[in-house]
């Protein structure tokens, strides 16, 4: 047996009876974790998805190492926020919001945090645009900004907040509106032939736009579909999550193909000529984390090092692309900016190195 390498911890987890070993070491990870919370909290995240994904993050640190600091450091800043006053209307990306929200509310017990979550419910329930089969229509505005597009993204910001909600609830109307827009969402993204997720869907033009396997949407989709069965009781009694167990399985099998050597995914995913991205590489990492499957073991632990190289001394997670539509083409995915730091990228790099840090104590049916 090779020799263990100094100041590496192996982490075993289990699944179809085989174990997964990670190598990182311990103290690194949570010094990291540290780190990013510290910088993201620095950041002027207002109500929106690019803080709704950042304080999901944050949520996942406190959840996975027990650091009270990291819990009242967010209930300070929300609170904050709601005493500034919050948006009039809700639209699908603020809905993202919801899940720190959730989180404050069951650390806390105070009603004020529950109450938003039911109101961005009924929003999503009973207002937001949708088309065809009761899909939600991606919205960043109070506007029509998308007219029936199905993008990835909602998967996030909607999908599994509606989950988690309707879980909590005992809500099966609203756990099976969530199972449905995966469903749906699995149907118009994903490309049977390759795995691989498109960005969005035009139902009215019935096309993907430009066609292209953006890297965050690819995350988007693969890393809430790994949390549906551990979210959702007896997940195996509801058909349409052997639609979501199925598309998560073949995109991942699909995913490490286009891994780099340097343990990332591109912006766009087979394309050489784009970037290495961050925010993408940490979702599709947290997903194969998720998923537990053992043969995804050595394309995890490249994904450790890669990540860890994009983390700077005072936690900024680099290389995040910026905000980004269906571009035209594959030159404008490659030509949106990653010089600056963005919250989606601080809270997908939290998810991922939370979810490392708890690996070995987590157990997965392989099967679903």
């Amino acid at each position: 047996m090779a020799q263990q390498p100094v100041g590496v911890c192996y982490r075993q987890r289990k699944g179809d009876n085989i174990e997964m070993k990670l190598e990182y070491d311990k103290e690194q990870i949570t010094e990291v974790i540290d780190r990013i919370v510290e910088r993201t909290m620095k950041m002027d995240l207002t109500w929106d998805w690019p803080c709704g994904v950042a304080y999901y993050g944050i949520c996942e640190a406190y959840e996975k190492t027990g650091n009270e600091k990291y819990l009242k450091l967010l209930k300070d800043r929300i609170d904050e926020l709601i005493e500034l006053g919050l948006p009039e209307v809700w639209t699908v990306n603020s809905c993202a919001m919801g899940h720190c929200l959730i989180s404050l509310h069951q650390a806390t017990g105070e009603e004020k945090y529950w109450e938003l979550v039911v109101s961005k419910a009924a929003y999503l329930q009973k207002d937001a645009l949708r088309f065809g089969d009761h899909v939600l229509q991606h919205t960043v505005s109070a506007g029509n900004d998308f007219p029936e597009q199905a993008w990835a993204d909602t998967l996030f910001m909607a999908a599994l907040f509606l989950l988690r909600v309707g879980v909590i609830s005992k809500d099966e109307e609203m756990i099976d509106d969530a199972l449905n827009q995966w469903y749906w969402h699995i149907n118009y993204l994903q490309d049977p032939e390759s795995g691989l997720y498109y960005h969005g869907y035009n139902n009215i033009t019935k096309d993907h736009m430009s066609g292209i396997y953006w890297g965050r949407a690819n995350a988007w989709a693969a890393y809430t579909m790994s949390r549906v069965g551990s979210i959702l009781p007896e997940c195996y009694l509801y058909p349409k999550y052997m639609d979501v167990a199925g598309s998560l399985n073949d995109q991942l099998s699909a995913l490490k193909t286009v891994q780099t050597e340097k343990g990332l995914w591109r912006t766009v995913l087979n394309d050489e000529e784009s970037y290495e991205e961050i925010s993408a590489s940490a979702g599709i990492a947290a997903a194969m984390l998720e998923r537990g499957n053992p043969l995804h073991t050595r394309y995890l632990n490249k994904a450790i090092r890669g990540l860890l190289e994009n983390i700077s001394k005072d936690g900024r997670v680099m290389n995040v692309s910026g905000g980004t539509a269906v571009m035209k083409d594959v030159e404008g995915y490659r030509g949106i900016s990653r010089r600056w730091i963005q919250g989606w990228g601080q809270g997908l790099a939290l998810t991922f190195f939370a979810g490392v840090l708890v690996s070995d104590g987590v157990q997965k049916d392989g099967a679903l």
